[in-house]
């Protein structure tokens, strides 16, 4: 087989080495890739969002399976375009994909199916949120409606800061026409965990539990990020909460789902906040997650490929995953300043002192390379996350140790990092 993984980040590396594994495939090609999916694959220079380069390129390849990562050409239809053509590709059609393009279409959805969510309500005019707003207690969590890179979402300690983030959305305009809509939305407190799950439209096959981390800064502090590391399994997502959420999230909303006439085929990716032992959905996404793959991934001792097979084919009824049952922690190098401006094309040192190990992995994201003279690669950074450095251990402590000890060997101009992954783990252990 000829696979054709679409993406750039840490995500999109670690399912090109886990897909390149499968007995399976003989090729694999990435568009654009970075210079870690480089060591596994194919460099193919053709954006991910440019979904008719994308298509001419699996025509004339022959490729049997696209996997794309990210959510923009599954949202813009590049499963629609390759189904009609009769090209296997791996996600949600357009339809599906509104979960995660339009949060108020979620929402509704969630209501519909009576999915576990905060309370909320819609709104098209700024003057009509901010009445609303007064009649609600502190805090709340504004959203805009459409796609912003992660950054749609602000949590507001007061009506005030409440008032400013609608300023910010609808007025000023600053997530674009994201923010023609907004939901408005009760804050709820707990823990939060991320489950995706394979589904062919009837059944579902989930992966183990995993815990991002977004903020920037250590003890959860500071602005969100795309991601600064993730663990799995998560402990708080214990057996019985687990089960609450397959039965209580994904059972209802696949079938409510199919009985209008949307057959969800794929990954797909709940953002849980578990509240005194209940679930409550805070948002779906339609792929993979980024950096939970790279903590989810690595356990699994299924053929992948196989997998996505049987979902395209609507054949998981009696498909079983099998998983390494050691903890897995994965921690984000970043470049200093992010998630704000920061530089690119820092000469990148160590990676070749982790290339023997068996139970270190590292994932690139922004990364690129050139040859020197003498032939040898050599390393830049080239976006704001940088790399993902991914280590198995028996325990979670011993999986950060094993992490941790790695990155000490890996050094880059401002390089910045979280020290304190898994630490919600690490105190649920104790």
């Amino acid at each position: 087989m000829k696979v054709l993984v679409i993406g750039s980040g840490g995500r999109e590396h670690c399912l090109a080495k886990e897909i390149a594994e499968s007995s399976l495939v003989d090729k694999v090609y990435c568009a654009p890739g970075n210079a870690g999916t480089s060591l596994c694959a194919e460099n193919v220079d053709i954006g991910a969002s440019d979904i008719d380069r994308l298509f001419r390129f699996a025509v004339d390849k022959k490729i049997d399976l696209t996997v794309p990562g990210p959510e923009v050409p599954l949202v813009n239809g590049i499963v629609d375009k390759f189904q009609e053509a009769n090209l296997k590709i791996f996600g949600p059609t357009k339809k599906a994909a509104m979960l995660e393009a339009s949060k108020v279409f979620a929402k509704e959805v969630m209501r519909k199916y009576r999915v576990p969510t905060a309370d909320f309500k819609v709104f098209d005019d700024h003057r009509s949120a901010k009445e609303y707003i007064k009649t609600k207690f502190d805090p709340l969590v504004i959203k805009a409606d459409g796609l912003a890179a992660g950054k749609g979402v602000i949590v507001c300690q007061s009506q005030e800061q409440a008032n400013a983030a609608v300023d910010e959305i609808m007025v000023q305009k600053k997530f674009g026409s994201a923010g023609f809509r907004i939901v408005v939305e009760d804050y709820l407190q707990g823990e939060e965990a991320s489950i995706l799950v394979f589904t062919d439209g009837r059944t579902i096959v989930p992966l183990v539990s995993s815990q991002d981390h977004k903020q920037i800064f250590d003890g959860d502090k500071g602005p969100n990020t795309g991601g600064m590391g993730a663990y799995a399994p998560a402990p708080v997502v214990e057996k019985r909460i687990f089960t609450k959420i397959i039965n209580k999230v994904f059972l209802p909303l696949i079938e409510g789902l199919k009985q209008d006439g949307i057959i969800y085929k794929g990954i797909l990716y709940a953002g849980i906040m578990i509240e005194k032992g209940e679930p409550y959905v805070l948002e779906f996404n339609v792929r993979f997650g980024d950096p939970e793959t790279q903590a989810v991934l690595p356990k699994l001792k299924s053929d992948l490929v196989e997998v996505m097979l049987k979902t395209i084919n609507g054949d998981l009824k009696n498909c079983r995953l099998e998983w390494d049952e050691r903890f897995c922690l994965c921690v984000v190098l970043a470049s200093g300043g992010y998630p704000g401006s920061y530089a690119k094309g820092k000469q990148i040192y160590g990676l070749d002192k982790l290339t023997d190990s068996a139970d270190i992995f590292v994932f690139h994201a922004g990364t690129q390379k050139t040859r020197d003279q003498q032939g040898n690669l050599n390393f830049f950074t080239n976006g704001g996350r940088v790399l993902n450095v991914v280590a198995l251990g028996e325990t979670v402590l011993e999986a950060q140790r094993k992490v941790y000890s790695a990155i000490e060997k890996i050094s880059f101009e401002n390089m910045y990092y979280r020290r304190d992954i898994g630490y919600k783990a690490v105190k649920c252990k104790k």
